[in-house]
């Protein structure tokens, strides 16, 4: 596995090794002592999974503490554009974000640390995306910042955008106040 840094401190892609053949391929998506090696010790409580068709966007939602998580993000089938927002107030990249396309052919996988609003938009239609939350889910500790909020500009490469109410409906960045 070949960690990637990215600009904003604590984010990482991963890049597992491949294992091609006549039959198809085998890597190992996660495994607990290679990642603590490369120095991402969370403990993963919660598998989630979505299918979802081309233009949807999901996001940016996060979990406030102490039900905060951190994420391990990848496609099984089909690609996104996932994006990873800082909202963590004392750091030099607060407002920023980063993005990466994941797809089921470049098995690419995004680490999110608690402390980042998450969220991603879907380029294939019957794209499944499966990650892994180190905390459980709680309704009651979720948020969501507006997903075209236009201080954190996220360009998030589709042009009418398939959205659930809650996440047009989010927090603009402007009135936001960090729980992190």
């Amino acid at each position: 596995m070949e960690l990637i840094n990215t600009p904003i401190q604590g984010v990482f892609v991963l890049k597992p090794n491949l294992f091609k053949d006549d039959r198809g391929y085998f890597y190992e998506s996660y495994n607990q002592k290679t990642f603590e090696k490369l120095g991402i010790s969370d403990h993963f409580v919660q598998d989630n999974q979505s299918c979802s068709q081309k233009n949807v966007i999901r996001g940016l939602h996060f979990q406030k503490p102490p039900f905060a998580q951190a994420k391990l993000v990848r496609v099984v089938q089909g690609a996104i554009l996932d994006i990873a927002v800082d909202i963590r107030k004392d750091s030099p990249t607060f407002g920023k974000y980063y993005a990466v396309e994941l797809t089921s052919e470049n098995h690419l996988q995004l680490y999110i640390p608690i402390g980042f609003a998450h969220g991603f938009a879907v380029l294939e239609d019957h794209t499944i995306v499966q990650y892994k939350c180190s905390e459980f889910y709680n309704k009651e500790y979720e948020g969501t910042i507006l997903y075209n909020d236009p201080i954190i500009n996220i360009d998030w490469h589709i042009e009418n955008p398939i959205l659930a109410a809650k996440d047009m409906q989010g927090l603009d960045f402007n009135t936001f106040i960090s729980p992190f």
